[in-house]
């Protein structure tokens, strides 16, 4: 950030002139977001990924969710037929069709946790980002031109 100014009713930001209220948060919010990636956003990103059902598997049952991830079918290899003392719970789909399950296989449960923990890590960061921004803006922003 170069500096920040007010000229004529609009703000001066980052070299950019002339920019309303809005573009100012938008200005912002992008510069917010690059300054906060790191290791945990990928890492986030890549438990998503790997935990998307994307293998196609043969022999599910009707109505059970298809294909499978490569987090569980590694889990499931690696754990093989290790089982828990109690039973966990797991969730299988998206919003708005999420179903809990519950588990007492080790390799189950990691292989359906791990994306769970990336879209955590990923939902963390969107509201850290946002408040970071949101902090920013207002403290640059006229007073009429606050979002709180």
């Amino acid at each position: 950030m170069d500096t920040v100014e007010q000229l004529n009713d609009t703000y001066f930001y980052g070299g950019t002139s002339n920019l309303s209220a809005g573009q100012l948060f938008f200005w912002i919010m992008i510069d917010e977001t690059l300054d906060h990636f790191g290791i945990t956003d990928i890492a986030a990103v890549t438990a998503i990924y790997l935990g998307s059902n994307t293998l196609t598997v043969a022999g599910k049952f009707a109505g059970a969710t298809p294909g499978t991830s490569v987090v569980s079918t590694y889990s499931r290899k690696l754990f093989r037929d290790r089982m828990m003392p109690m039973r966990l719970p797991t969730w299988i789909g998206f919003p708005p069709n999420v179903k809990r399950v519950m588990t007492m296989r080790l390799g189950t449960f990691v292989g359906r946790t791990i994306p769970v923990i990336g879209w955590v890590l990923l939902a963390a960061d969107v509201t850290t980002i946002t408040f970071k921004a949101m902090n920013k803006y207002n403290t640059i922003a006229r007073p009429a031109d606050r979002v709180w």
